[in-house]
């Protein structure tokens, strides 16, 4: 792979902090009592290639601004990505003329002063990858022939793709606060398609980091997906039954994003969690433990600062299987009566602590039962916890996978499925803002023929 790296920002940080100094002293001479400013910006490209050439070949050059004014406890917002002077006056005009039209708010207002991360770490997440279009789709090719390689089972690539993106974020607000961080993401993906008689399959791989150093190799990528795609061929249905089952680790992360969902606070003030007033009550067996570490250099989900301003840490929301901490924004924290964990915008970085096997030492502890390694459609209710998600995968006996099967749904409850984890594999997925290894599940309804 062609890999050279420079830690040297794409923008003028400078420019764009006098930016957002100029809207604040706008909303401020507009009568504001409180305002505060977020930008976005982002480059880079994505390559596709397909059958040999490359199939597109797309720039981007984003630009965001959002504003957001309060006089007392009204509030007001605009968004624009025109920063000429006029643009940006009539954007926080805008947004001072809509403020005085809307209720009050007891919650509304910024974060109280000294929680603000006016000393925030300097996190290493920006890693440019000073590759060439050229270079990007020689490596798109270079995939796809490896993967239609690999097994005259592969019939076509229906894509490759290598995308790299810089991007900068910046929040300013009324206290003097100011803070700005560049990042990184790059990643290269192969989706296939597998035949067989008269059976189609498709599958994929991909890779993707902060820091391309990180990323795996081509070749790694095209073997993982021409292997994924082929094993799907000859996928079968299964009868309707309760069977064990385990998430490998891809899947896992969402299954546990439902948890963060449910512990947002968004959806707790709204009551609308089947974890409200859980706090400090047992929902996972005690082996479970999931901490959020939001200044890991090269990750994926590190941040500073939230999209409040306050400062991130450390913070354990599952300890020995209780939770321990709801995941709050300033807002939702002052709706519930309780503090910001500086969880605006999300976690950063949760980490499921995993445990000693590996995903084949797990189907052994299963022994028989199902492996999901894909999910489809959008079946869960936060409300009650009710589950319910169309899936492909295998089908397990004595530890060994059998056959690929399909058209198989899954059902229970989040509060069961959660209570029900009988142990967490060490085959950690650190692709995303969820770590964790493949999830086993002592029970579940599997839907089939």
């Amino acid at each position: 792979m062609i890999i050279e790296k420079s830690d040297k920002c794409f923008i003028d940080a400078n420019r764009f902090q006098a930016l957002s100094n100029d809207i604040l002293e706008e909303a401020k001479r507009n009568g504001a009592t409180q305002a505060e400013v977020v930008i976005s910006l982002s480059k880079g490209f994505t390559v596709s290639a397909h059958d040999g050439d490359v199939e597109k070949v797309e720039y981007q050059q984003d630009k965001s601004i959002g504003i957001n004014v309060m006089f007392g406890k009204r509030s007001g917002s605009a968004g624009i990505s025109d920063i000429r002077p006029e643009a940006v006056k009539q954007a926080v005009q805008a947004a001072c003329h809509i403020a005085k039209f809307t209720d009050e708010d007891p919650a509304s207002g910024l974060a109280e002063k000294e929680e603000l991360a006016f000393h925030y770490p300097q996190i290493k997440m920006n890693y440019p990858w000073q590759i060439t279009v050229e270079q990007a789709i020689e490596m798109a090719c270079q995939c796809e022939r490896e993967a239609l390689a690999c097994d005259k089972r592969i019939m076509s690539a229906e894509e490759t793709s290598l995308t790299t993106m810089e991007a900068f974020y910046l929040y300013a607000n009324s206290h003097g606060f100011f803070g700005g961080f560049p990042h990184t993401r790059h990643e290269i993906s192969c989706v296939l398609i597998g035949k067989e008689n008269d059976e189609m399959q498709r599958n994929y791989s991909y890779t993707t980091a902060a820091d391309p150093l990180l990323l795996e190799s081509i070749s790694h990528v095209a073997k993982e997906a021409a292997e994924r795609t082929v094993k799907r061929l000859g996928a079968r249905k299964l009868k309707t039954m309760k069977t064990p089952v385990i998430y490998h680790a891809e899947e896992a992360r969402g299954f546990f994003g439902h948890l963060i969902a449910a512990i947002s606070g968004g959806n707790l003030y709204r009551k609308s969690s089947f974890l409200l007033d859980h706090l400090d009550r047992k929902i996972f067996p005690g082996f479970v433990h999931m901490k959020e570490q939001p200044h890991l250099d090269r990750a994926l989900g590190s941040s500073p600062f939230d999209e409040d301003g306050v400062a991130t840490r450390n913070n354990i929301f599952i300890e020995d299987g209780i939770l321990r901490n709801y995941c709050l924004s300033v807002y939702s924290a002052r709706q519930l009566g309780m503090k910001t964990t500086a969880n605006a915008g999300g976690v950063h970085n949760l980490e499921v602590k995993p445990g000693n096997k590996n995903l084949q030492e797990l189907l052994k502890t299963m022994g028989t039962g199902l492996l999901i390694t894909e999910i489809m459609g959008n079946g869960v209710n936060l409300v009650t916890g009710d589950y319910s998600r169309g899936v492909g995968g295998f089908w397990v006996e004595n530890g060994e996978i059998q056959y690929p099967v399909h058209e198989v749904t899954v059902a229970g409850k989040l509060q069961d499925m959660y209570a029900g984890i009988q142990e967490i594999g060490n085959d950690v997925d650190m692709r995303g803002n969820i770590r964790t290894g493949s999830v086993l599940i002592g029970e579940m309804m599997v839907a089939g023929e």
